[in-house]
């Protein structure tokens, strides 16, 4: 836990510090750089945000104005786009919820198979152990339970492995990743996984191929041999078609109001802005909610941390608060500070949703009102389709939440670029 929380410090103004360090890179360094992995410690080809903006201590507007900020459209066109890659799979998800439902339903028929079945028992726990004699992927492996952190690249080529080397389920591996990943995600982690599989884009499957592995590793693992030269995508269930985004809209404040951040958002900013005086303040925790198993310690220590560290910026705050664990915990705190209205980020799709949903059904429990940002809002419902239709898009969405005229231009013309 102490290596992970070391290498990412839970607090904006570390988020802030690694953005601001790393904006130099964003344009073309990035862009030809960004598939090497150099092993732990070394990620410096890439940004490394992603924990950060898993808990919204960055957003993608703020991202994406320090980018532009120093780069043209077209210099940081990789990166950009990599950024709202994250915002298509949030928005693709939150409107086919019934995925995420299928693949936890998924992970409970596998926990008995693995409790049942001593085969894929012993072959789950060599993955997860890093003792599979796949020097690499046991490198990775390894990584992820001690830093909470794999490259990119890393992820495609793990993912491949433990599927069509090790003939493992995906859901098994994409709850490994969730339960140790400190940017682990419903959304992106389920759907990326699903992408290798060849799932998401139906038939489209990921190989991790030696050649490709010891390119962007510098060579630093020297037997590659024994992977899977083929790579079969696996039958899943049509997925939903897509529903509307739940409504979030204005509404009257009470006399008595509280703020709650939670494990999908603790930013205060927004909160703040349309509930300036909140009679407390607290944070809720569904990390537990992810996995049937234990998560690392490290994913919800790294997320209390940063809640924390956001709540301390409230007036009158205490300087600790516990979190709140259950929709009647969330209740029970209300109840003590006599609100009449909980103030909360919109969560989407996943534990903390789930959590959020149950308290509303309590009785006598006050009304919450949930707060979903614009960009949000305005982009989730775009992402009906592929990443390619979506990204057309992201020139509009940066012109209208970036604020930057000119460089909304030049993305017009790369967007025209695409087209051609």
């Amino acid at each position: 836990m102490t290596q992970a929380l070391n290498h990412f410090p839970p607090s904006a103004a570390d988020a802030h510090r690694r953005l601001q360090a790393f904006v130099p890179k964003a344009g073309r360094t990035y862009a030809g750089r960004r598939n090497f992995d150099f092993g732990p410690g070394a990620h410096d080809c890439v940004s490394t945000l992603s924990p950060y903006l898993r808990l919204r201590l960055l957003d993608e507007v703020s991202v994406t104005r320090a980018v532009l900020a120093q780069h043209s459209a077209a210099q940081a066109d990789k990166f950009l786009s990599e950024v709202f890659w994250r915002t298509y799979w949030k928005g693709w998800m939150e409107q086919r919820p019934g995925v995420w439902l299928q693949y936890l339903n998924d992970l409970n028929r596998l926990k008995d198979d693995v409790q049942t079945q001593s085969g894929l028992r012993a072959r789950w726990e060599q993955a997860c152990l890093g003792k599979t004699g796949i020097t690499a992927f046991d490198a990775w492996a390894k990584e992820l339970v001690e830093t909470g952190y794999m490259h990119n690249h890393a992820r495609m080529w793990f993912a491949s492995i433990w599927l069509f080397t090790l003939e493992l389920p995906w859901q098994l591996g994409a709850d490994f990743f969730l339960r140790h990943l400190l940017d682990g995600d419903a959304a992106v982690n389920t759907l990326s996984w699903r992408w290798v599989a060849g799932i998401q884009t139906k038939g489209k499957t990921y190989l991790a191929r030696p050649d490709n592995i010891a390119k962007f590793t510098n060579g630093r693992f020297k037997d590659l041999r024994g992977l899977a030269t083929y790579a079969p995508a696996l039958d899943a269930p049509e997925p939903p078609a897509p529903v509307d985004l739940p409504k979030c809209g204005p509404k009257p404040l009470g006399a008595r109001y509280g703020l709650l951040i939670h494990g999908d958002d603790v930013d205060t900013g927004p909160l703040l802005a349309e509930a300036p005086a909140p009679q407390a303040a607290a944070y809720a925790d569904a990390t537990a909610g992810h996995s049937p198993w234990q998560m690392a310690p490290h994913v919800g220590a790294f997320r209390m941390a940063a809640a924390q560290d956001r709540l301390a910026t409230l007036p009158n705050s205490p300087s600790t608060t516990p979190a709140l664990e259950s929709a009647q915990a969330i209740a029970q705190w209300a109840a003590r500070h006599d609100l009449d209205q909980v103030i909360a980020p919109y969560a989407p799709v996943g534990p903390m949703a789930d959590m959020l949903r149950s308290y509303q059904t309590l009785p006598d429990a006050p009304p919450l009102y949930l707060i979903r940002r614009p960009l949000d809002t305005a982009a989730w419902p775009l992402a009906r389709k592929g990443f390619f239709p979506f990204r057309k898009n992201i020139p509009d969405l940066i012109a209208r939440f970036v604020h930057d005229d000119a460089q909304a231009q030049s993305w017009d013309q790369l967007a025209l670029d695409f087209e051609a």
